[in-house]
């Protein structure tokens, strides 16, 4: 088959690998019909090279046709039509059932000391072949994949894999009472989904960017804006939009691709230079985040209120302002998303006449899966108005 495969940094290839198959009883074989390019893929696309191998295959949000199953695979059957959760869950270990599926003790990486293990993204997580490809090799079949009816477009289902829970899960950390005030801090996919759903509560929404479309993208579903390229004090405009006091929740959306940290991002890309063998305990134990998006959600959120952080971060010696968190008694909630968890919760909206999220009209671009290494570099640099990529293999 044909797949996406990391050859280096910024450097991603479309080569042929072998087929998936059934290589344990819980396990599926999909065949793929529409895969995206995520936020976080852009993660491995630079900074965490270390963690990956020539030739792993990438990506993460997957739905297809099943092509096959293994003898424990039950829900599911051969021709159904199926989204695949981003992180690998079993259903039946004490994290799973409690609802914490990113936790899984069935398929941690505890050699890593990491939580379960997801698709197409490095080491860290297991190194599990991933989704820009052709067909996936889904693991943990009988409770994973995710039942979608036919007759609908692929894009009405696809985000169900990771952004949009990921998203409804970041709104949800933020706890903001009904009626009440949400900072959205950058408005990429995961960003705007959370305006989206956040606006669908009645919640007074603030969107924070500075790339012209999403911020018009943000207007459109009903929040007001910020540009940062316009104001030196984000979290001051915030407070003016909200009685002086803040918003009751924020929400970083951004994670470790912040803009803003010019040292950080030095040091960040330092650690990329040097071997493999001396990065990966670097970035374990000494690596530092750009922590530009979270200290604006810390800023601007009110005292006694709560931030929220869908972002990934990967930094192990991050400064934060823990004064400032203390002395405003913040809650901060934050994790990789426990997708099943919330599907049951989104699934009437995604189902919904009307399409109330903009979901089958989310994507700028929409390109066959051998046009896929010139995708990444578009949408790393934020190119041709370029906010979501779906690729067709």
């Amino acid at each position: 088959m044909k797949a996406l495969t990391w050859q280096g940094r910024s450097d991603v290839r479309i080569d042929d690998v072998p087929d998936p198959r059934i290589e344990h009883p819980t396990d599926a074989v999909i065949r793929v019909t529409s895969t995206a390019i995520c936020g976080s893929d852009l993660h491995l696309y630079d900074p965490l090279g270390p963690f990956l191998s020539k030739g792993d295959i990438l990506g993460h949000e997957t739905m297809g046709i099943v092509e096959e199953v293994g003898s424990e695979v039950t829900h599911i059957s051969v021709g159904d039509r199926v989204v695949v959760p981003f992180n690998i869950s079993c259903g039946h270990c004490w994290m799973c059932q409690r609802g914490f599926m990113a936790q899984c003790e069935t398929t941690q990486v505890r050699e890593q000391g990491m939580g379960a293990s997801l698709f197409g993204f490095t080491e860290l997580y297991g190194s599990v072949p991933g989704g820009q490809a052709e067909y996936l090799r889904v693991p943990q079949a009988q409770f994973g994949p995710i039942l979608v009816p036919e007759g609908v477009a692929d894009e009405r289902f696809l985000y169900l894999s990771d952004i949009l829970p990921t998203a409804w899960q970041g709104v949800e950390y933020a706890d903001v009472p009904d009626g009440g005030s949400l900072a959205v801090i950058g408005l990429g996919p995961v960003g705007l989904m959370a305006v989206a759903i956040a606006t669908q509560r009645g919640l007074q929404v603030i969107g924070v960017d500075n790339v012209p479309e999403r911020l018009a993208r943000a207007r459109q579903y009903g929040a007001a804006v910020i540009n940062t390229d316009e104001t030196d004090d984000v979290p001051g405009a915030i407070r003016e939009l909200t009685d002086g006091r803040g918003v009751d929740g924020s929400l970083d959306a951004v994670g470790m691709e912040a803009h803003g940290a010019p040292v950080a991002e030095t040091a960040i890309k330092a650690v990329g230079l040097v071997p493999d063998v001396l990065a990966k305990p670097m970035m374990k134990t000494v690596g530092i985040d750009r922590l530009a998006a979270l200290r604006t959600a810390i800023g601007a959120v009110r005292r006694s209120g709560t931030v929220s952080v869908s972002g990934v971060y990967g930094g192990m010696a991050d400064p934060l302002p823990m004064m400032e968190i203390f002395d405003k008694g913040l809650a901060l909630r934050m994790g990789q998303c426990h997708v099943k968890r919330w599907i049951d919760d989104i699934m009437p909206l995604v189902l919904e006449d009307g399409d109330p999220l903009g979901l089958e009209a989310f994507a700028t671009h929409r390109l066959p899966l051998t046009q896929a290494p010139d995708a990444y570099s578009m949408f790393q640099k934020k190119q041709d108005g370029c906010i979501k990529v779906v690729l067709k293999p």
